[in-house]
Parts: structure tokens; C-alpha cells; sequence
């Protein structure tokens, strides 16, 4: 059975080679061809022996996920959409920028979080990603972009990739198996070598996960908060009825005790009406006012039958301004790619939806214009709905 190597972290490649009868230093070279020269031809990997490499090319590949399109923005922004199976592809987004290359990649075929003003929300669930589909993404966008400059006249690009943010499509943490190893590899000094602080997971606030996370691999951690009470987390994001802001900011305050960072970054998106009022700055200034925090507002990015629109650029002025004079470090993110739908909050990709959640709404939305043609009687005060996943601690 053929191998692919993208699926293996350190310690799976140490046992691998090792069952070939090769000694464990092979397996730091291996590692070091493989993600730091993002090499996938064998014959290529001189410094092994040939034996090695003549058994590596029976029993072993190399294979990222395949890529179904390529789109480029007018700001540089880059946007691949990536075949994994038959019935499901993923998005990940490359972010140029003057001092950094940052690099967005998924975790999950769709989401199982259901937050409303999110396209991949909308699509529903399908799978995790295996290591090789997480890792793969990083590998196959380095060697890209590598490949890129050289053909416009670097010689020797080096790195492209500085800054990693696990910000696409699905849930990190509730794919924590296969991210955990791909975290490490991306650590690694004999693979990418990145800097705890330049690898950013972002969580809806998967409370037990988020202890997992400091415990056994702490980076930067980003948390979509968007709401600053529970009335109003509860309903654009289901998660929160599960795990509350009262367990979610006691578990960030445990992870700063192990963070690279010496602070939580926040992100809220800026939802017109919904989010943005002044009373909501208020109370999102009372929920971190003793949080070591950064809030980083994100405009609205609309996508097909989104519910919500764009706060206005003045409101989302005064928002940041009114957290700025409480003493909060507040910043706007500039929207990059929305013109590609490689904006915070577009990512579709295509996903078999197990879950079947187009279904349900449909179903919901119909009988609800029942109850309002007088069709059906109304059972009452509407209930609000649980989240679409069970999280076992």
C-alpha cells in the first residue's frame, strides 16, 4: 500500500523509516526535503541512499490536495480552491503584504458551527481534513509560490510563507487529531520553522479544546467572538449555548498563561444593526475591560443569502474609537480578496452536506410561512435551536 508521506508527522516518519531499516537520522532528512524544500520527486533527495529512494518511490508519494482553480485579486490576494474527494473542495487564501506572506488555510470539509453571517456555515458538514489535506495546503502554496518567483527572476525566493492563520473553512479545534500534528510540523525547525507567534488558530470557543491547545501546543490563539452578551451569541452563534462567555473567557485567561502572545485577539464581526450599536460597544468593553486583549473588527463581507449587512465606515469608526477611549486595543481589518469571495467569511468551497442542513431550513422557512399564511397554528414563543454538533470534552 502506497504511503503519503504529507500524512506522516516527525514521529510517523521516524517509524516508517525505520521499518524500512533505515537509521531514525533519515527520517529528520526526509523531513527536511519534504517541508522545508517542499520536494516531492525522490530521485531529487541526493543526500539519501539510493536504496532508500528506489524503495521511497515504490512504497511512498507526495500528494497535496489537488487544485480545481486558481484566482488572483486585484490586491494580490490569491485564492485556490482544492479537491478533497470526490464531492467536497476547500478553500485557502494566500494574503500578500509588504513585511509578511500569510497564508489562510481550512481544517474541515464545511462547518458544523452554523454561525450565521458565514458563507461556509451556510453549506453545511461533511469531514475533517487528514493531516496530509492541512499540511498539504502549506506545502503545495510555499512550493507555488517559490516556483512563481523563480519564473519571474528570483533565483532563490526563500521563504513565502511567514505567517500561517488556521481562519478557513470548519472548526480547528473540533478537528484537534489531525491539527495538533500539523501545528507541530509547521513548528519544526527541520520542516517550516515557523515562530509560535506567527501561527494563528482561531476558534467559535471550543472551551475543553482551547485548554487542549495551551496544554499540549500553544501558538496564538484568535477567538470569533462577534457578540459581547449571551442573548445575543446565542443567536448568531450557536456554539455559545454550549459553552457560554462566562466559560469562554475563563479559558482564555488560562491560556494566556501559556500563550507566545501576551494577549487574546478577539474578532468581531461588524454586523449593521445587529452588533454595532453603542450600547454593544459598552458591553463589550465591560466583558474584556480586565481581559489583556486586542478586538479586531472585521467588516461584514456579504455572500449569497447572507441575513446581515455591512455596518456603515462611520460606525464602525466611532465602535473602534468608543473601545480605543475605554482603554481596549481595537483595529479594523482591511478587507482583502472580497472581489475573489477571499474575504473573512466567504469561503464556500463545494461540500456533500451531511448534515443536511439546506434541508432543515427549507423545511424551517416553510413552516414558518405557513404559521404566517394562517396555514397551521403557531406552537408559541419559538425555540431556540441547538447547536448542529455535540462536543465531547
Amino acid at each position: 500500500m502506497t504511503v503519503n508521506l504529507l500524512d506522516l508527522d516527525a514521529p510517523g516518519l521516524t517509524a516508517f523509516v525505520t521499518s524500512a531499516g533505515q537509521k531514525p537520522f533519515r527520517a529528520r532528512q526526509l523531513l527536511h526535503w519534504l517541508h522545508q524544500g517542499c520536494e516531492s520527486d525522490f530521485t531529487r533527495m541526493t543526500d539519501l541512499a539510493r536504496e532508500f529512494r528506489q524503495m521511497l518511490e515504490r512504497e511512498a508519494v507526495v500528494a497535496a490536495p489537488k487544485v480545481v482553480s486558481d484566482s488572483t485579486a486585484a490586491d494580490g490576494t490569491r485564492k485556490w480552491l482544492l479537491q478533497v474527494g470526490t464531492a467536497n473542495a476547500v478553500e485557502m487564501v494566500f494574503i500578500p503584504e509588504t513585511d509578511r506572506g500569510t497564508l489562510c488555510i481550512s481544517t474541515q470539509a464545511g462547518c458544523a458551527m452554523d454561525c450565521g453571517f458565514c458563507s461556509t456555515g451556510k453549506q453545511g458538514f461533511n469531514r475533517n481534513l487528514r493531516l496530509g489535506e492541512i499540511i498539504g495546503q502549506l506545502w503545495w502554496a510555499e512550493r507555488t509560490l517559490r516556483a512563481d518567483a523563480r519564473a519571474a527572476g528570483n533565483p532563490d525566493p526563500g521563504r513565502m510563507i511567514s505567517n500561517v492563520v488556521f481562519m478557513g473553512m470548519g472548526e480547528p479545534l473540533l478537528n484537534f487529531d489531525n491539527v495538533l500534528p500539523a501545528l507541530r510540523l509547521m513548528l519544526d525547525d527541520h520542516a517550516y520553522g515557523l515562530s509560535r507567534r506567527r501561527v494563528t488558530v482561531s476558534t467559535s470557543g471550543i472551551v475543553p479544546f482551547i485548554d487542549r491547545l495551551a496544554a499540549e501546543c500553544p501558538v496564538s490563539l484568535a477567538v470569533s467572538l462577534h457578540a459581547p452578551t449571551d442573548e445575543l451569541r446565542d443567536r448568531i452563534m450557536p456554539i455559545n449555548r454550549k459553552y457560554p462567555l462566562r466559560e469562554l473567557m475563563a479559558a482564555c485567561r488560562r491560556y494566556l498563561r501559556h500563550s507566545p502572545r501576551d494577549s487574546i485577539m478577539f474578532e468581531y464581526v461588524m454586523l449593521a444593526g445587529i452588533n454595532d450599536r453603542a450600547e454593544d460597544a459598552q458591553a463589550l468593553i465591560t466583558l474584556l475591560r480586565d481581559m489583556p486583549c486586542k478586538v479586531n473588527l472585521i467588516p461584514f463581507n456579504p455572500f449569497p443569502a447572507a441575513d446581515f449587512a455591512r455596518s456603515s465606515r462611520e460606525t464602525i469608526r466611532h465602535f473602534a474609537e468608543t473601545l480605543t477611549a475605554a482603554g481596549l486595543i481595537a483595529t479594523t481589518r482591511k478587507t482583502r480578496g472580497d472581489d475573489i469571495d477571499a474575504a473573512c467569511g466567504q469561503l464556500a468551497g463545494r461540500i456533500e452536506d451531511r448534515t443536511r442542513r439546506a434541508e432543515r431550513v427549507e423545511r424551517r422557512e416553510a413552516a414558518k410561512a405557513r404559521v404566517g399564511e394562517g396555514l397551521v397554528q403557531s406552537p408559541g414563543a419559538p425555540r431556540a435551536e441547538p447547536p448542529l454538533v455535540e462536543v465531547a470534552p
